[in-house]
Order: C-alpha cells, then structure tokens, then sequence
C-alpha cells in the first residue's frame, strides 16, 4: 500500500471518528484541543501553511493529484507530519531567496520552509531549523559532448546557479579565474529552460534536481559531484513557534523509526537508497 493510499484510509477512518462523536441532533462533542494546532501559532488555525520554492524535483513539484496541489520528498514529509499533528497542510510558492533570507516569515505567510534549505550559520541568524532530514552534494550538469567534464572546462564560459543557494556560493568560491561571473536565476524552473536553449553552458546546484533532469533527458548529464557537508532542514522563524519546532522534530523521527521515511525515500531517490541506506 503507497504512502497516498494510507493517507487516504486514516482520512476515511477519521470521518467516521468524527460522526460517532456526534450527538443525536447532529453537533460534535469534540473538544477544540484535538486539532486545532493553537499550540503552535499558526498562520491559520488548524492548518499548517508551508513555504516552498516550486518546482525543484524531486523535492517539490505541482501535482494536481496530491492534496496539497504539490508533491516530492519535502512535500510528503510535510504532509505526513501535518496528517500526524492532526492539522491540514497548505503549501504556497515563494521565492527561494526571500524563504533563506527569512523575509517570508517576517511578514507572517508561513508557520514552515520546507525548500531543500541547507541549514547554514548565516542563516541561522534569521531562521531556526529542524533536526537535519537529507544530506545533500553540488554537481555540475551539461550537455552530452559538451567538452566539459569538470568545473575546470568552465573557463570563458558561463554557468547558471540559483539566487541565494549554496550552489551559487561554491560557484563563486571554485570556478576557474577565466569563467564568466556565474549567471543567477530564480528558481529551477528558469535554470533547466535557460541550459535547455543553450543560454548557459551548465547548471551547478544541488544534486537531486540535476539527476531528475539527467535521468529524464538523455542529452544531458552530471559531470561532476561535489561533496559539501551540506544537510537540509526545514526553516522556522527566529525565536518563534518553538513548539511547532519540537513537534515537527518528534515526527521527523516517528517517520524514520516507522519505516515511512525510507519507503519515501526509496521512492524520491531511488539510485541512492539501492546503493546505500538512507541519510540521517
């Protein structure tokens, strides 16, 4: 049984909790403390609204099929901690720079970032973060007989990097003296097209979205990893919603130690859990 199928029966078995809640003229007799999530101060009671940078596969894409509207590794993770707080999950779509920068947060849009956010100290000024969930690399993905197959073929040419990630930083750090400044983007969804149409000459970010477009695109592939000792957390305001905080820690581990996080795991990366066991 898939991870969407169990969703689907614990939401079945949870209606008909509620109507045997219900008295004979109808009214629930619930309490309001089952699953309102006041104990977290969220955006929206009883919902716990995630920001995410989209698309960004296979971490997080649309997929109108989901009940949020999207999915990916990030995606279920956040849904099945959701379903298990008993709250609803809404996601919305932000841009990456503003999610690490925690200006998103500032302005009261989201309780979460679940964004494939490496956790770093600088960013640990404005935002507090999860236990770390996955362990991440750098690559470098170009076309199939490009000629590059190092980040030294780079010279005079321009590679593309997202705006604000770690990915843009390891540029800057390691490209030869004689490349281009690296060109910056919003999001993947810009990146891929601009590779695509031959406007950069690779693409160096995290691992996951690069081998997503590898595997899908036989005229490209990664020429290179990079190891980083970069994990991922999911982002929380600075000195806020600590509760929220602990209680997203407490399922992260109820899902490792149910098995729930290696079946999603196997399913989002699947080269990866052949070869090894899952990150921590």
């Amino acid at each position: 049984m898939t991870t969407r199928t169990l969703r689907a029966v614990a939401a079945s078995a949870a209606a008909v909790l509620l109507l045997t809640a219900c008295g004979d003229d109808g009214e629930s007799t619930t309490s309001d403390g089952g699953g309102g999530g006041s104990e977290f101060d969220l955006v929206q009671e009883g919902t716990l609204t995630v920001c995410s940078d989209i698309p960004y596969p296979p971490l997080e894409f649309q997929d109108p099929d989901s009940p949020s509207g999207y999915a990916g590794f990030d995606i279920e993770l956040m849904q099945n901690i959701s379903d298990n707080l008993g709250l609803e999950m809404a996601v919305k779509d932000v841009g990456f720079d503003a999610l690490q920068s925690g200006t998103i947060f500032a302005s009261g849009q989201c309780d979460i970032g679940a964004s494939a956010m490496t956790i770093l100290e600088e960013r640990k000024e404005n935002l507090d973060f999860s236990d770390p969930y996955y362990d991440s690399l750098q690559s470098l993905l170009a076309p199939v007989d490009s000629g590059i197959q190092s980040i030294d073929d780079l010279s005079g040419k321009t590679v593309g990097v997202q705006q604000g990630t770690t990915g843009q930083r390891f540029a800057q750090e390691n490209l030869p003296d004689d490349a281009n400044d690296p060109q910056r983007f919003p999001s993947d969804g810009e990146l891929w097209p601009a590779l695509q149409a031959g406007n950069i000459a690779a693409i160096l970010q995290d691992y996951p979205p690069n081998y997503v477009h590898a595997q899908d695109n036989p005229d490209f592939e990664i020429v290179q990893t990079f190891e980083t000792n970069e994990q991922y957390g999911f982002a929380f305001p600075k000195g806020e919603k600590t509760q929220l905080r602990e209680a997203v820690n407490e399922e992260l581990q109820a899902l490792r130690d149910d098995g729930t996080y290696d079946e999603l795991y196997a399913e989002y990366f699947p080269e990866a859990a052949s070869a090894s066991p899952s990150p921590s």
